[in-house]
């Protein structure tokens, strides 16, 4: 991808001693100089050669595994540091490393699980597993393929998983050319040759962390996922598949995937027909989405956006009990209608407050309404907290305006020192120490996390529906004459 220059070595874009320039480094590499290179790996020379072309692309996938080693490196020196650091500080021993791996996630713009499993990663790597950390910083695996690896050697000891390592990832050349499945059949082999208790073992522990999750799938659809021990979920799939070949051969019109679909929401919930379903489904849409027709989309707190004829059409069937099993409308509370204010210029919803500490029902569902999810930038997880943004010990109040739906994971990372945060009122947001301010209209809600290291990371709450963002008036215009500038303008306008 880079020339080299006189048998020096390759030659690297911004290298230290060489300012925007390209050049062999001299010496440690700071940020300031992977900035640099980030700039000029965009610079790409594109007048070349299909056969340029494809080694563009294996130097760029090795400069992405090198990146990944180095991001491993970094993580578990952090950790290091930031553990010492909170010694110094009196923390007890229990309770040091809290809030590091946030702080990882906030970096690498990550969630915190997320964030929490690659420390774990590099930790293995570096600390354990030095031959398959090798062939990650030459590019010879690629992060997941390193992932895949520390996984099947997480059951084994210290003194097994070095030898694992050495016989899996010594030899550069025996990794070339596997793909995951051979690499973790391999690895599988190696560890259970190593220690098969241990292998069983882990087997048998992990039905511990069995477990259901939902998460969004395009079109209104959703995923329910169901980590299950092996026997149950084949189990499982074995009787939604009687149920459909039972039903088909009976005539039933449905595809299989239909009747195993229909009949797992029938016998988890115990209602007689798929659709009517008897728990509460907040739809938030727009007086104008529900009662004229208006096309502006609605939302599903925990979901997201749905079309507002989608939504009006759920509430169609639910008013005139469409769904619902035979004789069983009397019984069924189909429709509540909740009036919910918000102001038009933000599509933040009004203030509310309290005196108390803990936050009242109606203002926890509120900060849920308003916040949809974890307020920590980055962060997907739902919201099992409400936490004050300024501590209630310290003077905060029980309002709208500084509490924040939060996770549980974040809210206990915040409790590590030197965490604080602020809420922010102005239309100026800052990202982070370094980057500039960006201003424009009034985003609603912000809140700014200030970490231990002084960074610094903004979140807006969500806008609701009836959200109108102003357009730039005829003055605002002034200077741009391009039409190209005009219609990048009105894009930023509608983003």
């Amino acid at each position: 991808m880079f020339d080299t220059g006189g048998g020096a070595g390759p030659v690297v874009p911004g290298g230290a001693g060489t300012p925007g320039g390209v050049g062999v480094p001299g010496g440690p590499v700071s940020a300031v100089d992977v900035d640099r290179w980030r700039a000029a790996v965009m610079g790409l020379d594109r007048d070349v050669s299909d056969a340029e072309r494809v080694d563009q692309l294996r130097a760029l996938e090795e400069l992405k595994a090198a990146a990944a080693a180095a991001q491993a490196r970094i993580a578990v020196d952090f950790e290091a540091s930031q553990r010492q650091a909170q010694a110094r500080q009196g923390v007890p021993a229990a309770r040091r490393g809290r809030g590091i791996g946030a702080q990882i996630a906030l970096a690498r713009r990550e969630s915190p699980a997320r964030a929490g499993r690659l420390l774990g990663l590099a930790k293995a790597l570096v600390e354990e597993m030095p031959h398959t950390y090798a062939a990650l910083a030459a590019g010879v695996l690629t992060e997941w393929r390193a992932t895949l690896l520390v996984r099947e050697s997480a059951c084994l000891s210290v003194t097994d998983r070095a030898v694992f390592d050495a016989e899996v990832a010594a030899d550069p050349a025996a990794l070339d050319g596997v793909g995951d499945r051979r690499l973790v059949a391999r690895a599988k082999a190696v560890a259970y040759r190593l220690d098969a208790a241990a292998v069983v073992g882990r087997l048998r522990q992990v039905e511990a962390d069995r477990y259901v999750s939902l998460r969004p799938a395009p079109d209104t659809m959703t995923y329910l996922t169901g980590l299950l021990p092996v026997v149950q979920g084949v189990g499982v799939y074995a009787a939604l598949t009687r149920v459909a070949q039972s039903l088909r051969a009976q005539g039933d019109p449905r595809s299989r995937g239909q009747i195993m679909a229909d009949t797992l929401v029938e016998r988890v919930t115990g209602q007689a027909v798929a659709a009517a379903v008897p728990v509460e489904v907040q739809v938030v849409m727009t007086d104008r989405a529900l009662l004229a027709g208006d096309d502006e989309p609605a939302t599903i707190p925990g979901y997201g956006t749905v079309p507002a004829a989608w939504a009006r059409l759920l509430v169609h069937e639910r008013t005139n009990g469409a769904g619902c099993a035979a004789g069983a409308e009397e019984e069924a509370v189909l429709v509540w209608l909740r009036r919910l204010f918000t102001a038009p210029s933000t599509g933040q919803l009004v203030a509310l407050d309290s005196r108390r500490r803990s936050v009242p029902a109606g203002l926890a569902r509120f900060i849920d309404l308003r916040d949809q999810g974890c307020r920590t930038p980055y962060c997907d997880a739902p919201i099992r907290h409400h936490d004050h943004v300024v501590a209630h010990a310290d003077g905060g109040p029980t309002t709208a305006a500084n509490l924040k739906g939060a996770c549980e994971a974040c809210n206990y990372a915040k409790q590590a020192p030197g965490w604080r945060d602020q809420p922010l009122t102005t239309a100026t947001r800052r990202a982070g120490p370094g980057q500039r301010q960006r201003a424009g209209p009034d985003p609603g809600h912000l809140v700014q996390t200030i970490t231990p290291t002084g960074h610094r990371y903004t979140s807006c709450a969500p806008a609701l529906p009836g959200h109108q963002t102003p357009r730039p008036q005829a003055a605002d215009l002034a200077g741009v004459h391009s039409p190209i500038e005009r219609l990048m303008l009105d894009l930023y306008w509608a983003a």
